[in-house]
């Protein structure tokens, strides 16, 4: 979701700086641009890093002796997120 409106914030500044030749007295449609450009690429970065952290797992392995039989016992825990959609 992030990343998709990160996308769409940069759109519509790039709209509003480059292609929208309309002069309004009260506002700088082209500053305005910018600042949504900015603040999209900035969605987008945050978008990227927050994907990046999410898709991390932990993995632990742990070996022990069974003292009755003499056995190796090896037990692995693998932790991921629960749900992938929620930060």
């Amino acid at each position: 979701m992030s990343l998709g409106l990160g996308i769409v914030l940069f759109v519509i500044g790039a709209i509003l700086a480059f292609a929208l030749n309309l002069a309004v007295d009260w506002i700088d449609l082209q500053l305005v641009g910018y600042i949504l450009m900015v603040a999209g690429a900035i969605v987008i970065i945050l978008g990227i890093v927050l994907l990046a952290r999410r898709r991390r797992s932990v993995s632990t392995s742990h070996t022990s002796v069974d003292p009755a039989t003499g056995d190796r016992v090896v037990r692995n825990e693998h932790s991921a997120p629960e749900d992938p959609t929620t930060l």
